[in-house]
């Protein structure tokens, strides 16, 4: 089999994640690296043995050398480099969030089309081993009519600052970094239903609370205190075409005991948490019973959940298997986060315009 030519444009701390993937992947060759900061995209170029180095996307984006991408960038830059790339005839396996807005992912859906090549987001929790289990629960009709979810990624502490912070690098605070994964992924188990409405706040009472004393969290690299201008919090209601409906709440710094992350979905024949361990609830015999499934990896497992996303985008490109995480989903889900953010600024519910997808 014709081995896949990759090339990773952002050499940062996520990088590592999707270059281990790679790697392990018999049918990939990584051939080329790039990033603004050259002395990380060199170091790292030689510790993996790769020649072809480069500042400038549009560089490597030139290459005969290249087919496919991983665009792991700051978030303003993930719509204008996927597009390039795309109409430079590469595939394209983007991180989230898939843009800045709703607008931008519609550009990047069409660029996809007109190009005839893949354009997937990196939505990894769908990849997880219990999300595997409980989506194939759910398709098998275990739990019935999937009509409520609830979730929520919570930080007791744990604003990244730096470009995190900055929202017109960014887009947002929690809500675009954490918020994003758990909407996602309940809207996946939910058989992904048409959004029709949100109703969102988002707050900024906390800030980054850099004053804190007796602990450590992540800090971006360009971590500066006296810059935030994003929410520490959100939470919103979204209401579906099928008439369910899906409450989250997101982070990344509030006074609460310690960090959780929860995801619960409820049917008409059973329910199920996700997270911290999944567990499902259903009756039979007329008795209420508890179903814990005995897996390697009842939690979230990042390496193993990344290793099965970079796997997939790789046999779509070279097998034709249809992607799980089409470019579809990306102008959705940014629709929804546009949603709150305009929920929040006007305190009202706003309606999800469909036509979008009609183009």
């Amino acid at each position: 089999m014709k081995k896949l030519k990759v090339g990773i444009i952002g050499a940062g701390g996520l990088a590592g994640v999707h270059i281990d993937s790679y790697k392990n992947n018999p049918n990939v060759i990584i051939t080329a690296l790039c990033d603004s900061n050259q002395e990380r995209v060199r170091q790292k170029a030689a510790e993996l043995g790769i020649n072809e180095i480069y500042s400038n996307y549009e560089e490597i984006l030139n290459s005969k050398n290249v087919d496919a991408v991983s665009v792991i960038t700051w978030n303003n830059t993930h719509a204008p480099i996927a597009i390039a790339a795309l109409k430079a005839g590469k595939h394209v396996l983007c991180e989230k969030p898939p843009s800045m807005s709703a607008a931008e992912a519609v550009m990047m859906r069409e660029a996809s089309k007109q190009s005839g090549k893949l354009l997937m987001y990196g939505f990894v929790r769908r990849f997880a081993q219990n999300t595997i289990v409980l989506k194939e629960y759910i398709e098998k009709g275990k739990l019935g009519e999937i009509y409520y979810a609830k979730t929520g990624y919570l930080r007791r502490c744990g604003n990244p600052g730096g470009w995190f912070a900055k929202k017109e690098i960014s887009g947002g605070g929690p809500l675009i970094d954490l918020g994003i994964h758990i909407i996602d992924l309940s809207m996946y188990l939910m058989g992904k239903p048409k959004p029709v409405s949100v109703f969102g706040n988002i707050s900024c009472k906390l800030g980054n609370r850099a004053h804190v004393k007796g602990i450590s969290w992540y800090k971006a690299a360009d971590y500066d205190a006296g810059i935030n201008t994003v929410e520490d919090f959100a939470d919103a209601i979204i209401k579906f075409e099928n008439g369910a409906s899906l409450f989250f709440e997101t982070s990344w710094t509030m006074h609460i005991k310690a960090d959780s992350f929860y995801m619960d979905v409820f049917g008409d024949k059973g329910g199920a948490k996700l997270e911290p361990e999944l567990e499902v609830y259903c009756e039979k015999d007329n008795y209420m019973v508890d179903v814990k499934p005995v897996l390697s990896n009842c939690s979230f497992d990042a390496r193993e959940a990344f290793s099965a996303e970079i796997n997939h985008f790789v046999d779509c490109i070279l097998n034709n298997t249809p992607c799980i995480c089409p470019a579809e989903d990306g102008v959705t889900i940014m629709q929804i986060l546009d949603a709150v953010y305009e929920s929040a600024e006007k305190g009202e519910m706003v309606k999800i315009n469909r036509s979008i997808f009609d183009t």
